[in-house]
């Protein structure tokens, strides 16, 4: 009797850690399902440059970003306002990404949350993160001719290969190639 009680606990202690590994897991999931929920709208650009994102170019006035062997990040729309502010909220993101398509069409394919590592710093011990992940740091002089900022991707439109908060998107094309100044 104490043996078969030993092992039903054992079955079910074996099960609890099964459900909850599983349940830690799809924590990240449930989030970025959230935070597809909260950017669907933006799958249309004009309700994104209506809610204050407006296009992003880089200092040579490239606005489709891509890096040769490792994919694209797309043309971003960028919150101004939110950039600003030294804060980051999963559900407001700071760009929302789009992929130019066939006739100018972009498709929403990833949100970007930025914050500029100097007004960051000035209130945090250390970078920011989100599910889990610690942001990328881009250092200045850079591209965008932009000071230092911290930034995180989340493919949540668009599956990415190299992994959801990867910088890059092996999936997504600029037309033109490297450096295509696609400004839809």
């Amino acid at each position: 009797m104490l043996r078969r009680l030993l092992v039903v606990v054992g079955a079910v202690t074996a099960l609890t850690c099964v459900v909850s590994s599983g349940a830690y897991a799809s924590s990240d999931g449930y989030k970025l399902s959230r935070v597809r929920h909260a950017t669907a709208k933006f799958r249309s650009l004009p309700a994104a440059e209506k809610a204050g994102y407006g296009l992003l170019v880089d200092a040579q006035g490239v606005a489709c970003i891509d890096m040769p062997g490792k994919g694209a990040m797309g043309v971003h729309y960028v919150n101004g306002t939110l950039v600003g502010d030294a804060e980051v909220d999963a559900l407001h993101p700071e760009a929302v990404v789009y992929e130019p398509g066939p006739g100018n069409r972009m498709r929403l394919v990833a949100v970007e949350y930025v914050v500029f590592q100097a007004a960051w710093d000035a209130q945090h011990r250390s970078r920011p993160a989100l599910f889990g992940r610690r942001f990328d740091v881009t250092a200045s002089p850079n591209r965008y001719g932009l000071p230092a900022f911290y930034s995180l991707h989340a493919w949540v439109w668009k599956a990415n290969p190299a992994g959801t908060f990867a910088m890059w998107n092996p999936r997504v094309d600029c037309p033109g190639g490297h450096g295509s100044h696609h400004h839809t």
